[in-house]
């Protein structure tokens, strides 16, 4: 079975705090102590990279391992990992810098404040054919919209709801603002290189988007899909059943190119398509699940949650073919019983104040890291 699946690997991004839900920027020192974390411009949250893998079996606990040494140096000093995607109880006026000295995180400050200021989980599949990579990045991102619904886990800012399930893709700054769908690599080269003669993009890394090609060597040098757009999942059972889902479309794409690519099979133009993408990835930041949403082949009105349950029966017989079935399950609870921002509010909407939901949180995510790494270990 492995050598029919991608690689695949995490970019896991975390908030730090106390018990209490109060972020604690303590990105520099966990860098120094800790090489396998690296920093962001605000040191309240911090990142962390797992290598390439095919096989799922190892997944849990390379997504498990770096969380327990990041726990037990964050122990004495009576901190820990707080879940959410954006500063649910934090203060959001401020920029707290993790290297006063970088001249980079200068112009992230200057530029974005702390709306860039949110922890994330982005998902990256191996995918070297460069015509097959660029139809899998239309793809993804026709239907980017649905993974951030499965995902979203900040419908708090400063102690508050904000009136959607993820207020990270709302607030975080989309750039270039304008996106094309990507026709090929050439295409693809060849805006790239546009946008860093204009300014419009700092670097090749600036590129902020739902979906983007990513490799040793940007925009030349190619080899794999970068998701982007999910918030930030702590359970890994629901990231990893988020990650069949994805890989099990990218592979059905790869096998029928020619039924999946929405450039071929699209009634839309290119133009029209990336209109319909980006408004999709909004009305899903604004209610997830419950998300009208337009279809990419036709523009037809569908409901989010629908729109998943079809892809669902799409990749089922797949998912039987390469033993991955029991791994979708965990969606099918998603999609009955609602994503992590949907508990918050339906909690906050019962009369419990934002604090008491977030450290209900706090306690949740610790006790059921120890269960899975219990069972993880049983099972190794």
């Amino acid at each position: 079975m492995s050598n029919q699946l991608l690689l695949k690997g995490f970019e896991v991004e975390l908030f730090t705090g106390r018990f209490s839900g109060e972020h604690v920027g303590v990105a520099a020192a966990v860098k120094r102590d800790l090489p396998d974390f690296v920093t962001e411009p605000d040191q309240r949250n911090l990142e962390y990279i797992t290598a390439p893998e095919s096989n799922y079996a190892p997944l849990t606990e390379a997504l498990l391992a770096p969380r327990r040494r990041l726990r037990k140096w964050l122990e004495p000093r009576q901190l820990t990992i707080l879940p959410g995607s954006t500063l649910s109880l934090g203060d959001s006026h401020r920029f707290e810098r993790s290297d006063p000295l970088n001249p980079y995180h200068d112009l992230i400050e200057t530029t974005y404040g702390t709306k860039v200021v949110t922890t994330s989980v982005h998902i990256n599949l191996g995918v070297e054919d460069l015509p097959l990579l660029f139809a899998a990045l239309r793809l993804v991102r026709c239907e980017a919209a649905l993974f951030l619904a499965l995902s979203a886990s900040s419908p708090f800012l400063d102690g508050l709801p904000t009136g959607s399930h993820s207020q990270r893709w709302l607030q975080f700054p989309l750039t270039p603002e304008r996106v094309p769908l990507f026709l090929s690599h050439p295409h693809y080269v060849g805006w790239v290189e546009e946008q860093l003669a204009i300014g419009s993009m700092r670097n090749e890394r600036h590129l902020w988007t739902s979906v983007r090609p990513n490799g040793p060597h940007r925009p030349y040098e190619l080899n794999r899909l970068e998701l982007r757009i999910c918030d930030l999942i702590t359970d890994p059972s629901v990231l990893l059943a988020v990650t069949t889902l994805l890989e099990l479309r990218v592979l059905s794409l790869l096998e029928k190119p020619s039924q999946l690519d929405p450039l071929e099979v699209s009634r839309l133009t290119p133009k029209e398509l990336a209109d319909l993408c980006d408004a999709n990835d909004s009305a899903a930041a604004q209610m997830s699940l419950n998300a009208p949403l337009h279809h990419w082949r036709d523009g037809n009105s569908i409901l989010c949650r629908s729109w998943i349950e079809q892809m669902l029966e799409e990749v089922a017989p797949l998912s039987k073919d390469l033993n991955l079935a029991k791994q979708l399950d965990p969606l099918h609870s998603v999609l009955s019983k609602g994503n992590q921002a949907m508990h918050w509010l339906q909690a906050h909407a019962n009369g419990q104040p934002v604090e008491a939901v977030i450290q209900h949180s706090i306690a949740e995510m610790n006790v059921e890291e120890i269960a899975t790494t219990k069972t993880e270990a049983i099972l190794g």
